[in-house]
């Protein structure tokens, strides 16, 4: 019997309540016990102001701020009465606004759903907010926005998102979840704001006449990830491949931004194939089309592109093409799809498309909401595939914008799955595809967003990945390696520590040759010293190594949902040591990844309770305290394998071989 559906059995008692409305100034209470799988919990409904507190084994866990549930144009007040709907507990308050607020609780073993609504207001802004310090430190939510900071956790910084949505471009999930094993999952198809700062988290839903949500109590923060996912899902497989995840995607983007062209690709592919770091697959980023939504070849750059497909292929890799939704207005595609109704419409038409601005100029959108767009769409894809040996796709930009209108019915989260549905039947080619919001079904691989190629892009782009990877997609990869955001290259140092960093991940995403690139912010070559390529070579073969470790780990995500990367505290939730350090992550149960990820060739390594295994002093570390002053020159990565761990006993013959 699944836990949630257990209450009834669970002996719940509620105190304070009674069948008929009680006293405004009472206070409203009811304690479910502890179970076989959960640890039990007691909620408080204050009356004098409305809002809630959640307690477990008589520590607070959960407070909602002062002002606690608030719509547009006003607070919730003084409770006016509570009842009982069978085990749903209802408080009826007022408000600022003399409008009546409706709260309903329904305890479960180890959450509880928690709604209000608004008397007679029609939907739009509804606000839960909560105080920050009760429940210990907030991590969980996916990405913050591009250029934005990522702090760790998140409730050590500023986090200010107004277009916190489902069809927003950056990796978001309404998941949230404390130190302190309480998680939140707001219920909405509909575009959020999420804001933490100055002690309090502010979750707005819009576009809604209910604010629902489920509030998870359980006694470890893995076991309220394992709540999550049972709500949303797990992988129901990888969409990568082995092959993708034993060696890197090389994608052009970073190497050359958009002044590419076939001899320069070629040369690329070559360099990297001979300095031993060549992958899977070489991928034609942005720039490749005559104009964007065009989907054909640039003939003055590309005058063969069905050549260099074969000199591709005859490396040994696939070839792939970046590709967008979006359709620019100076694209002849563009003239056709408007013609053919193929494009989402603009708020308030249901004749003229929608025109969005984004980074390469001004476009409409291909409505997945119209099956002949999407067919139209596909099609022009599939013929790039017949016509030059193309293999598979980078599919970028959004799926949606929420400037635009939705066809019918749809959310915009609806065109989340019309997205995902309709790119899951082509390679992505370990790049993946942005796709959230209760997405982690398709087992799709997720890269981060990207990042600067500084030393705070690396940190903050693995920040990012185990955000995503927490949230319940455990295929993860960082930006490319060395970052990706229109700055001069990645130095030596940035590019090898960014690339150890990936290899102890589930995939490796990269750019940058280690031979050569192009600062495209002078038009400058910058050759890297000859050793570049033999540290990101090790780093490439590092990974490699871990193949067969990986590939179980794949295995164990798709059977349960289990993340492969993954904060220490997930297998270690009493070592509270790691709920501020993001710098060391567990891949898989037996893998401890320490890598440098700032300037220098020393670090203090914080090492969980038990045997660890040095594979590169090939010594054993008693666990349970911190290594000061770890040596790790720039030829090393730090990791240990935990002695005793499945898997451990083959991770230190292919690590040490």
């Amino acid at each position: 019997m699944h836990r949630r559906l257990a209450y009834a059995a669970a002996g719940l008692v509620l105190a304070g309540t009674v069948a008929a409305p009680a006293a405004a100034d009472s206070l409203s209470s009811l304690s479910v016990p502890r179970g076989p799988d959960s640890p039990g919990y007691q909620l408080r409904i204050d009356t004098a102001r409305l809002g809630i507190s959640v307690s477990r084994g008589g520590e607070q866990v959960l407070r909602t701020a002062s002002d606690a549930f608030t719509f547009d144009g006003g607070v919730a007040t003084r409770v006016r009465s509570v009842s009982r709907e069978g085990a749903t507990v209802v408080a009826e308050a007022d408000s600022t606004a003399g409008r009546p607020v409706t709260l309903r609780i329904t305890p479960h073993p180890d959450r509880f759903d928690l709604s209000w609504s608004v008397g007679g207001l029609a939907a739009g802004q509804r606000a839960t907010h909560f105080d920050l310090a009760t429940s210990g430190h907030w991590y969980g939510g996916g990405e913050t926005s591009e250029g934005k900071a990522q702090p760790y956790p998140l409730s050590a910084g500023v986090v200010d998102e107004p277009e916190f949505s489902p069809a927003s471009y950056m990796m978001q999930e309404p998941y949230f979840f404390t130190s302190k094993s309480v998680g939140l999952h707001v219920r909405t198809a509909q575009p959020m704001k999420v804001a933490l700062a100055s002690g309090r988290a502010d979750l707005t839903v819009t576009n809604s006449a209910e604010y629902t949500s489920t509030v998870f109590v359980e006694s470890s923060r893995r076991a309220v990830y394992d709540d999550y996912i049972g709500e949303v899902g797990k992988p129901a497989k990888s969409d990568a491949t082995d092959a993708e995840f034993k060696s890197p995607l090389w994608n052009s983007w970073a190497q050359y931004y958009r002044d590419i062209d076939q001899d320069k690709v070629l040369s690329w592919a070559r360099d990297l194939q001979q300095a031993g770091v060549a992958g899977h697959t070489v991928q034609l980023d942005d720039k490749w089309e005559s104009n964007y939504g065009n989907l054909t070849f640039d003939p003055k750059a590309f005058p063969d592109p069905k050549k260099l497909a074969g000199d591709i292929h005859a490396m040994g890799q696939k070839f792939g093409l970046w590709t967008t939704f979006w359709v620019n207005l100076d694209s002849a595609n563009y003239a056709y799809a408007r013609d053919h109704g193929y494009l989402v419409h603009a708020k308030g038409s249901t004749t003229e498309p929608c025109t969005v601005t984004w980074w390469n100029g001004t476009a409409g959108i291909i409505d997945l909401g119209n099956p002949q767009a999407r067919d139209w769409y596909t099609g022009n894809l599939r013929k790039l595939m017949a016509d030059y040996g193309v293999d598979g796709f980078k599919f970028d930009t959004r799926f949606f914008d929420d400037r635009c209108a939705t066809t019918g019915n749809l959310t915009p989260q609806d065109y989340q799955k019309l997205g995902a549905d309709m790119t899951d039947a082509f390679d992505q080619q370990g790049a993946g595809i942005r796709t959230h919001w209760g997405n982690q079904h398709y087992g799709f691989v997720i890269r981060a967003v990207d990042a600067d190629t500084t030393w705070d892009g690396l940190r903050t782009s693995l920040r990012r990945a185990s955000a995503i990877s927490t949230d319940g997609y455990p295929f993860v990869e960082t930006d490319m390696i060395g970052g990706s955001n229109s700055m001069p290259p990645p130095t030596r140092e940035v590019l090898v520590r960014w690339a150890q960093a990936a290899s102890l991940m589930p995939l490796m995403y990269a750019s940058t040759s280690p031979v050569t690139t192009v600062d495209t912010t002078t038009g400058k070559t910058v050759v890297y010293p000859a050793d570049t390529a033999k540290l990101y070579a090790d780093a490439v073969q590092t990974h490699a190594k871990l193949a067969g470790y990986l590939k179980t780990q794949v295995q164990q995500a798709v059977a349960d949902g289990t993340p492969i990367m993954r904060p220490v505290y997930f297998d270690f939730p009493a070592d509270h040591r790691f709920d501020t350090i993001d710098d060391e992550w567990l891949l898989g149960p037996a893998l401890l990844a320490a890598p440098m990820i700032t300037a220098g060739t020393t670090r203090d390594i914080t090492l969980p309770a038990g045997l660890w295994f040095d594979p590169h002093t090939k010594r054993t570390e008693p666990g349970g305290r911190t290594l000061h002053g770890y040596p790790a020159p720039l030829d090393t990565a730090p990791m240990f394998v935990r002695i005793g761990a499945p898997g451990w006993t083959g991770l230190i013959g292919a690590l040490t071989r």
